[in-house]
C-alpha cells in the first residue's frame, strides 16, 4: 500500500515545523539523510509540487542533475529514484541484500530509468539509500 504525501492539497511549500509535525518519529531521519546529502553528496535542495492533489516533494539535486525525490508522509517519509541502466548494473554488483535485489526487480520502468522507491521509518532504513545515491551520482 502507497502511503500518500502529507501535504496534499497544501498550496504553499511546506515550513520545517510543518514537515516534523508530519513526520512525527521520522523526521530524526529525515533531518540526518538532508545532512548527509549535503555534506556527503553537496546536493542542493529544491521544493516542488506538480499540483496540490499530488503534495510536496523535495528533489536532491547535484549540479543540474536529480539524485533523488523525498516525499513526506504521515509517520514517513518515501525516498525515490530514477537509475539509468549503468547505476542499475553497478547496484546488482555490488552484492545487495535479496529484498534490496526484489524491490528493484519490482519498481516501475520509465522511459528515463528504474524508479525504486523505499519508505522510511528509522535510521536504519538509510542504509540502502546511501548505497543507491553514490552508485547514481558515479553512474
Amino acid at each position: 500500500m502507497d502511503v500518500p504525501n502529507a501535504f496534499i492539497g497544501k498550496t504553499h511549500q511546506p515550513t520545517h515545523e510543518e514537515i516534523t509535525d508530519a513526520l512525527g518519529p521520522a523526521s530524526t531521519p529525515w533531518h540526518e539523510l538532508l545532512d548527509w546529502f549535503a555534506k556527503e553528496m553537496h546536493v542542493n535542495q529544491e521544493w516542488k509540487s506538480s499540483s496540490p492533489k499530488w503534495g510536496w516533494t523535495l528533489l536532491l539535486i547535484f549540479k543540474k542533475r536529480r539524485i533523488a525525490y523525498l516525499s513526506p508522509c504521515a509517520g514517513c517519509f518515501r525516498v525515490s529514484f530514477v537509475l539509468g541502466d549503468r547505476a542499475i548494473t553497478a547496484f546488482r554488483a555490488s552484492s545487495p541484500s535479496k529484498s534490496l535485489l526484489k524491490l528493484l526487480d519490482e519498481a516501475p520502468h520509465y522511459a528515463e530509468g528504474t524508479g525504486p522507491r523505499f519508505m522510511v521509518k528509522t535510521a536504519s532504513d538509510l542504509t540502502a539509500i546511501r548505497r543507491l545515491a553514490q552508485i547514481k551520482l558515479a553512474n
